[in-house]
């Protein structure tokens, strides 16, 4: 079975993303660097900070909002 969702050709630098498989979230990131010749892509993943290389053959990709940013005021 072959994951449905965005492929590598469609993302950009800057993209906020999500890589599922078989219906769990396993990383929630911002787009850092794109191969698109080799279908591959890395990410800065919001849970850990750290970059991942991610193969969208293995998950599925999707678009996603990026998160609100906290006002300093909110920070207060």
């Amino acid at each position: 079975m072959e994951a449905q969702g965005v492929r590598t050709a469609q993302l950009r630098i800057g993209d906020q993303i999500e890589a599922w498989h078989r219906g769990r979230l396993f990383h929630r990131g911002r787009v850092t660097d794109v191969v698109p010749h080799l279908e591959l892509f890395w990410i800065l993943d919001a849970r850990t900070g750290t970059r991942k290389l991610l193969d969208p053959e293995a998950l599925e990709i999707r678009h996603v909002e990026p998160a609100p940013e906290a006002s300093p005021a909110a920070m207060a």
